[in-house]
């Protein structure tokens, strides 16, 4: 679900009623008490045909200062600019407050596309209110009933252009994976273009200089920076010429460990960033030279080769390194040690304050989309699994030999393989890490993430059954 819905209006206009209504559950509190809701609340929608996300909000007050009603406001605000669309609940009966007219400024401001919702319009005791809303100057309301489920009819006719113009731009951005390939595919990868630029994500804990190395990327102070950790708050995307190469290049809030997150606006900036990871094509994990490969590092590069997408370890602050050789060959060893699911990545050292080592990383990115993309013949495939079945036969669990006879890519971003293999839910783990650590080998596809399927032949076997059927009376071969 690529759309995102966010219920706004000031407190008590029944945004947790029609939350609840359009998820379909009492997920959301609900009391005549103003000011309930404090929390975003976050579900999935289903509106006829539609399904999308909806945010519950709290009510947008006034208050701009360091209490409790101001931390809500700059959390609504914040629900505001990340959402597709808001839908802005007055309450028809009690008509346009000045509160109301606060609100309606906010969101002109912080959102292109403001749906204006009349709730409580049932009866007459909401007609005037109604038409109240009209000087708001955001359009035609929508006469809504949350308690009744009056108006979704109303409301699913306004949002099913923008959930289809929002899934639209989302499919246009996201990157091809999992691309099926055919035995007589011998294209090359996808040559980056200002349409279609290579996607680069650039994640890391905070404060390890993703920012400042961006800003250093574009020649210019485009991002916000500084030595406070957590400045940067949405996923940031930018489109540029980099070194010849057209990249668009998101910029993430820094991903701390789950467990010490209790603030509600750094668990969106964390959300937001893992989503721009899921939009790239190649992420740059970005460490901390003086703390390298703590555990929510390996936490953060673990994720992006779980996405199948291409990796790049980017060591940053080099410049503030004395003994840099030792270093190195520690980062190096730490790297292997700790992360072989990408044995074989680039890792390179960068200084995101002068700018040393951008074009070894430059080089790093595209080595790396080079590989993802990386397709390999089926005939050097068989020649290549006859060798390895050759050097270390299959085990044979219960005495049952395992014979794998066939090898083909299927798919590339990432590179995807399938062995057609005799009993293939015996053999272990080992045995697939033994085939793939030889496909990075031995076809130069070091660091990128890489699929290996096992696929049974069935049941069925040509050869047996002509061999049943030469051995069985001619009288009991029709019924065969």
């Amino acid at each position: 679900m690529s759309f995102t819905l966010a219920i706004v209006g000031r407190p008590n206009v029944g945004k947790s009623t029609l939350f609840n209504r359009l998820v379909g559950k009492r997920l959301a509190l609900v009391d005549d008490q103003p000011g309930v809701t404090r929390d975003l609340r976050e579900g999935d929608a289903r509106l006829g045909p539609l399904r999308f996300t909806v945010i519950d909000t709290a009510g947008l007050e006034e208050a701009t200062d360091e209490s409790l009603q101001g931390r809500m406001r700059r959390l609504t605000e914040r629900a505001v600019g990340m959402a597709d669309a808001c839908l802005f609940l007055i309450d028809a009966r009690a008509g346009v407050l000045p509160a109301d007219e606060v609100c309606a400024d906010i969101l002109r401001r912080r959102n292109a596309h403001v749906i204006l919702g009349a709730n409580k319009a049932e009866g007459r005791a909401g007609e005037s209110g109604l038409l109240d809303a009209y000087a708001l100057g955001l359009g035609e309301p929508v006469a809504l009933s949350a308690e009744h489920g009056e108006g979704l009819d109303e409301l699913l006719d306004v949002l099913t252009p923008l959930v289809e113009a929002a899934e639209a731009r989302a499919a246009a951005d996201a990157p091809e994976t999992d691309v099926d390939v055919a035995e007589e595919d011998e294209d090359g990868p996808r040559v980056p273009t200002v349409d279609r630029p290579l996607q680069i994500a650039v994640i890391g804990r905070p404060n390890a200089g993703k920012s400042t190395l961006i800003n250093k990327i574009l020649g210019e102070e485009r991002l916000l920076t500084g030595p406070e950790a957590g400045i940067t708050r949405d996923a940031i995307s930018l489109s540029l010429d980099w070194a010849g190469t057209p990249v668009r290049i998101w910029d993430t809030a820094g991903m701390r460990k789950k467990a010490k997150i209790d603030d509600k606006l750094e668990k969106l900036s964390v959300s937001d960033g893992l989503r721009a990871v899921r939009f790239a094509e190649v992420v740059v994990v970005l460490l901390d030279a003086a703390i390298p490969f703590e555990q929510q590092d390996l936490r953060i590069a673990d994720f992006a080769e779980r996405e199948g997408r291409a990796v790049v370890v980017a060591v940053n602050k080099w410049d503030l390194e004395d003994e840099k050789q030792d270093k190195l060959k520690a980062l190096k060893d730490g790297f292997e040690r700790l992360l072989p699911q990408l044995r074989g990545a680039p890792l390179v050292t960068v200084s995101a304050k002068t700018g040393r080592g951008l074009d070894r990383l430059h080089a790093a990115i595209l080595s790396a989309y080079d590989v993802w993309n990386r397709r390999i013949s089926t005939g050097q495939l068989n020649r290549w699994l006859g060798g390895m079945l050759e050097a270390h036969p299959p085990p044979a669990p219960g005495g049952r030999r395992i014979r794998m006879r066939y090898m083909t890519q299927v798919k590339t971003r990432p590179p995807g393989f399938v062995v057609m293999t005799s009993h293939p839910e015996s053999v272990p783990e080992s045995y697939v890490r033994y085939l793939v650590n030889g496909l990075r080998a031995d076809f130069d596809m070091p660091g990128t993430p890489i699929r290996l399927h096992l696929r049974g032949q069935g049941d069925k076997n040509p050869w047996r059954e002509k061999a049943a059927k030469r051995h069985t009376p001619s009288r009991l071969r029709k019924h065969l």
